[in-house]
């Protein structure tokens, strides 16, 4: 896979790179995220890791959306 995503780095900064990012997070029910705004703001701290803590996601089925779609989630 090409696309490496690291739990750690802000969503503002995997935006930035790879702009469909919003478009998974929003499927993963990170709805915030489209909000105008929102990712130059709290996306700019905010973290995958942080995010799927938030939201009490499970982490396999984040990652497995982003693998999907391309993506590796590195920690």
């Amino acid at each position: 896979m090409e696309k490496m995503l690291r739990m750690d780095e802000s969503i503002f900064e995997m935006v930035s790179r790879h702009p469909e990012v919003v478009e998974i997070m929003v499927e993963l029910g990170f709805k915030d995220i489209a909000k105008p705004g929102m990712l130059q703001t709290a996306g700019r701290f905010m973290t995958l890791s942080k995010g799927i803590k938030l939201k009490k996601m499970d982490l396999g089925t984040v990652k497995l959306a982003f693998e999907l779609k391309g993506f590796e989630i590195m920690k």
